[in-house]
């Protein structure tokens, strides 16, 4: 009798707790063919704590693609193949996708696991709107750049979720309270379902203070979820205003030029000036990183 055709299950695992992982999961790992795995040794130190013993494979940032037509090959044979990150659910700012893609475009049954998820439980705990957020992954390492990444969420309403390392998280906060504004309120989760987890809450200045004051908050795995910006109903295009402002402050005091901004886009004076005074606080756009 001919062997069924191949299978790709995408399997989460615990982002800390082992004993987070499913029966599902565990049944998942354990009738594998394959487990594709971000890295081996990782992924072996769960199987030895379940008690499973299966095969490995490495598939990663770096090697995705190469490894892609060999975990096809394993398919087409008629192999199930378990896809497993380091921690959490897989393809969420971690390897996965291109063979996902492939798998599903070559007609094989993709199917998954669910499980822990460092965004959702922060989220959960957070304190903040959950009806509608968005995932942005890791800012980026760089100063500029990831200033100008903030500077394009700055509208965003829905809320933000951010994984950040820990020794970036200080300079990361002061660069939101600069754009955002230091009262947006934020949530720094720590550590999740470890033995050191840890949920700071506050505004951005709040948090920014105690960065500074707990020796325990730039350590470990840190998600950072932030407040979406509130829904303007004012009657102005506050793109508009912020060209304006910026142009403006060039040539003028911050006082003078928030007059004339709001004179030329219809906001209220109140409005244009705590924005020029946000855009001056900001990093000089030629500044080092």
């Amino acid at each position: 009798m001919a062997k069924p055709r191949g299978r790709l299950e995408v399997v989460a695992t615990p982002i800390g707790n082992l004993q987070d992982l499913s029966e599902r999961a565990r049944a998942a790992l354990e009738r594998a063919d394959l487990i594709a795995a971000e890295d081996t040794r990782h992924t072996l130190t769960l199987l030895q704590h379940i008690g499973v013993s299966r095969p490995l494979l490495s598939l990663h940032a770096h090697n995705e693609s190469q490894r892609v037509p060999e975990i096809m090959a394993r398919l087409e044979a008629g192999d199930v193949v378990a896809l497993v990150s380091d921690a959490g659910t897989p393809l969420l700012s971690d390897p996965g996708f291109g063979l996902v893609r492939e798998a599903a475009n070559a007609g094989f049954d993709v199917g998954v696991i669910p499980g822990p998820s460092a965004i959702t439980a922060a989220l959960a705990v957070a304190g903040l709107p959950t009806d509608r957020f968005c995932f942005e992954g890791f800012l980026s390492a760089h100063g500029r750049e990831r200033r100008t990444q903030l500077e394009a969420l700055a509208s965003e309403t829905r809320t933000l979720v951010f994984f950040e390392a820990p020794h970036r998280i200080a300079e990361t906060l002061g660069d939101l309270a600069q754009i955002f504004g230091a009262e947006r309120r934020a949530a720094v989760a720590r550590e999740l379902t470890k033995l050191h987890e840890t949920i700071y809450r506050g505004t951005l200045a709040q948090l920014i203070e105690r960065s500074q004051s707990d020796e325990n908050f730039q350590r470990g795995e840190i998600t950072l979820v932030i407040e979406g910006a509130k829904v303007s109903t004012a009657d102005f295009d506050e793109t508009l205003l912020r060209k304006a402002l910026t142009l403006l402050m060039k040539e003028l005091p911050t006082g003078k030029a928030a007059s004339i901004a709001a004179q030329l886009t219809g906001a209220k004076r109140n409005d244009a000036y705590a924005l020029a005074l946000r855009l001056s606080k900001a990093p000089d756009e030629n500044s080092s990183n």
